[in-house]
Order: structure tokens, then sequence, then C-alpha cells
């Protein structure tokens, strides 16, 4: 699992409109949030995807992008986003390399049974591209608002 201090490992994936992302793009730019989550339109991943979407204004103003990263394919990530009026881009990590790389797909107990899946997590990651906080097994309850206020302390 990453620590705060340590560098950001980069990467590229499409997003919804297929289209890549590389994180080096922003680097010495803007400030980065990634929140992984499990699956496009459950419960709970919906409302920490809108929470954070109706925050993105505010984000912005922080000089900071926000990323949703989960292992749903890019038209999965569309039908998603447009369904629910999602504004923030949505990555699709469909071999789940970058989510090895943050440490977030872990063994958990299911009925008995040992099953991987993505573990609920947000990283906050400076302009220089260091981790200032690394955040797994978050409640998506009022996230957004608690990672906006951690991103206005790396600017004050």
């Amino acid at each position: 699992m990453l620590k705060a201090g340590e560098s950001a490992p980069k990467f590229s994936l499409p997003d919804a409109d297929m289209e890549s992302i590389d994180l080096a793009t922003f680097h010495g730019k803007k400030h980065i949030v990634l929140f992984f989550y499990p699956k496009d339109g459950t419960p709970c991943c919906t409302k920490e995807a809108t929470d954070f979407s109706d925050h993105e204004e505010d984000f912005k103003r922080q000089n900071c992008v926000l990323f949703g990263i989960s292992r749903d394919d890019c038209l999965k990530h569309a039908e998603f986003r447009d369904k629910e009026g999602i504004g923030i881009e949505l990555l699709s990590d469909t071999e789940g390399a970058v989510c090895k790389q943050y440490g977030v797909w872990q063994a958990k107990e299911v009925d008995g049974h040992k099953k991987f899946g993505i573990v609920r997590s947000t990283f906050i990651i400076d302009r220089d591209g260091v981790i200032r906080h690394a955040l797994y097994n978050v409640n998506y309850k009022g996230h957004a608002l608690d990672v906006l206020r951690l991103v206005k302390e790396l600017n004050s």
C-alpha cells in the first residue's frame, strides 16, 4: 500500500470516451484526486461519484482535477456517466494494473471464500506528483467534502 510522501505511480488510462488520460500531463500544473471505486451503477459507488461530480467546480477552484477509476470498461463508464449526469472523468482500468500499483486490489472474505476486488480508496497527489494523502477503505458518505477540505489545505 502507498503512503503519504511517496511518488504517485504514473499511468495512462482511457476515459469513458476512449481518450487516453496520462497522469504525467498534470505534473507541475495541478493537484490530482484519484478515487478508486468497485463498480459503476451500484448504490454506494453512484453516490460517491455523483458527490465528487457535484463538487467538481470547488475542486477546480483549488487547481485540482478529479478522476474516478474502476475496472469497468469505457462503454460501461459512458453509460454510467450519462445516466447519472457525472461530469468528472471516469477512467477504465480493465486489466487492473493501476489498481495493483496503488494497492487497492485486495482480497476480501465473501461467504467464506477469498475474493479479490477494489477497496474504495482515494489518493490526493500534489502538483509535484507526491502523494499527500493515501486513504484506504473509505466510507463514501461525506467523503467528497472531506477530500475537498484536504485539497484546500494543500493550497494554504
